[in-house]
């Protein structure tokens, strides 16, 4: 019965959204003709966006033990089908339809429905659809970042029942929000060019939540010797060079603006893998490769909501500061707490995308992008306030909302393996493979 769950609920789903009618009035932006260029370089980034989910499931799979990389990988991958099921039936419709009595908080999940009535519509000057393909690569990210906070000890069947709900009820109001013309986040001005609160900040706090209410394993006492360090390696690369897409693909257009972003995302990162490594050898332990890792990717997150709305000289910062403040947090939670976040999901995305967001309140300025705002450092500070009120409501949000999905799915399926399956590892207790 519990193994066809998940399968029933994506039924259901599907079910609901074909209750909708279709809608061929498409809330796009001004519709432009369509631009060769633009489009060219959003097919080359939507790609790169996609390649960055292998490259997280190799990141994260090479940290677990050797008995959970299979699990742990498969958790990322996953993403990749099902929630593209759920985006282009109705979760497009839902982060980028038309608002829905003005609240700026959701999209008619009729809007866009299974992307017809779209040949020939812009999304500014690159097809709508997409648009549409660019941002599901986005959706199916997110909630597989999640997934390195409570590795080694969840249920597959249960993980699919959570992420479902995840994406529905927590990413596409936070998308909407922050990224349609008609978002509460979006008309107030916050700033966030490719996802430092729509994807970070929400991953991060629901892997705190995912954290807190799975508790902690029961092998967590033996020795948790990472599977494959090389594997982590090729994870970093692969997210490196995806994230080029996440971020410079995020203006939408090949142009200026495009090539700032790819600046500022290659030296954030640089700049934080090597902050992590310095900082790591003043306080007495040796230089590593897995923190050489961690720091490139606390960077990569970091420069996420400011990619488009700063200088190089400020991503440099940025990076720095990111990968200090995500270092002392791990060393908080390693020594101070009994949350056992396994991979430090929420010191590395969530502290690390709300690092961005508040500095992209600090460093942001209008000679970068017209479209964005004067930062702190230049006098105002309109936008930091704006960030700060805004990191406190989101991650209020992100936290109570995927704590109480949470305990939904529990209900519907229990969360936490046996002991036993645990004990033996999810490779086997769960898919019945072996590294």
């Amino acid at each position: 019965m519990k193994k066809i769950v998940p399968f029933g609920l994506l039924v259901i789903v599907v079910i609901l959204a074909l209750l909708y009618p279709g809608n061929s009035a498409a809330p796009a932006p001004e519709t432009s003709p369509l631009n060769a260029a633009d489009t060219a370089w959003l097919l080359i980034s939507t790609a790169l966006v996609l390649l960055m989910t292998p490259g997280l499931a190799f990141f994260y799979g090479g940290m677990v033990r050797k008995k959970n990389v299979i699990s742990t990988m498969l958790q990322s991958f996953v993403c990749m089908g099902l929630i593209t099921i759920i985006w282009v039936v109705f979760g497009f419709g839902l982060a980028f339809g038309e608002d829905v009595n003005g609240w700026g908080i959701i999209g008619n999940p009729s809007s866009f429905f299974m992307m017809q009535n779209t040949l020939g519509v812009a999304w500014g000057t690159i097809p709508v659809i997409l648009f549409a393909m660019f941002q599901l690569k986005f959706a199916v990210i997110t909630p597989a970042l999640i997934t390195g906070a409570f590795a080694e000890r969840i249920r597959f069947n249960s993980y699919l029942i959570f992420i479902t709900l995840f994406i529905i009820i927590i990413y596409t109001p936070l998308a909407h929000a922050t990224w349609h013309s008609e978002g509460l986040f979006f008309k107030w001005g916050i700033l966030d060019f490719a996802g430092g609160t729509v994807v970070h900040m929400s991953a991060g706090w629901a892997a705190l939540a995912s954290a807190l209410y799975l508790k902690k394993r029961n092998t967590v006492e033996e020795a948790h010797a990472p599977a494959r360090i090389s594997y982590v390696i090729l994870g970093t690369g692969l997210l490196w060079f995806g994230w080029f897409g996440f971020n410079a693909g995020s203006a939408l257009g090949a142009g200026e603006l495009a090539a700032t972003a790819l600046g500022t995302t290659t030296t954030a990162s640089a700049a934080a893998a090597i902050a992590w490594i310095f900082f790591d050898i003043l306080r007495g332990k040796k230089p590593s490769a897995l923190g050489a890792c961690i720091g490139a990717v606390v960077g990569l997150v970091a420069i996420t909501p400011a990619a488009g709305f700063v200088t190089i000289s400020s991503s440099l910062i940025i990076g720095v500061v990111a990968a200090v403040v995500s270092n002392l947090v791990v060393i908080w939670r390693t020594n101070k707490t009994n949350i056992d976040d396994t991979l430090d999901v929420f010191p590395c995305h969530g502290v690390g995308g709300m690092v961005g967001m508040l500095l992209t309140g600090v460093f942001a300025t209008k000679s970068v992008n017209g479209l964005g705002a004067e930062g702190l450092i230049y006098g105002d500070s309109t936008l930091f306030v704006k960030h700060l009120v805004a990191l406190v409501g989101v991650s209020a949000f992100a936290f109570f909302g995927a704590f109480l999905l949470l305990k939904i799915t529990d209900i519907i399926s229990p969360l936490r393996v046996t002991p036993e399956e645990e004990l033996v590892g999810l490779d086997v207790s769960q898919h019945d493979e072996e590294l």
